[in-house]
């Protein structure tokens, strides 16, 4: 069973990082096109707001002084779409826009109430699709996963 020749992909020359690769892009697509209307319309009530969790979950990387440039570069965006994204997270109450206390010309952006809530309804719903995804598994094999997870996201700096 597996690939050409009736190798598995983990036994081929790549060893398990050959099976890796892929499953791990293949979940990323999967993911891509199907969590964010379904997180976005169970946490804000308008599958259109997804943008507003991605920049809060932006935000809270950088607890010090998170400004445009760290919501840029948190999701791969240029400068100018960044800043569209957070100036309609400030309008929906999410965020607030200050001053920075490093460099007087930028804005340093801090999670409102509202920014708060939505950041832990976030965490709840992401806790909640995680033992969704692995209800099947027993509990040593979901805190294995969780912890590589964690590893690879750290080691990311995500």
């Amino acid at each position: 069973a597996g690939g050409p020749g009736g190798r598995s992909e983990a036994g081929g020359p790549g060893g398990r990082s050959e099976a890796g690769g892929p499953a791990l892009f293949r979940l990323v697509r999967f993911w891509s096109r199907r969590w964010a209307g379904r997180a976005s319309a169970e946490l804000t009530g308008e599958a259109r707001h997804v943008q507003h969790i991605l920049v809060v979950e932006a935000v809270r990387t950088d607890p010090d002084e998170a400004t445009v440039g760290t919501v840029a570069h948190q999701l791969g965006l240029d400068h100018s779409g960044a800043s569209r994204m957070v100036k309609d997270a400030v309008a929906a109450g999410y965020l607030a826009r200050d001053t920075s206390r490093q460099d007087r010309r930028r804005a340093r952006l801090e999670l409102t109430e509202s920014g708060h809530e939505l950041l832990a309804g976030s965490r709840q719903w992401q806790r909640q699709v995680f033992d969704e995804l692995t209800a099947s598994w027993d509990e040593d094999d979901q805190l294995r996963f969780a912890g590589y997870l964690r590893r690879l996201a750290d080691d990311l700096g995500a």
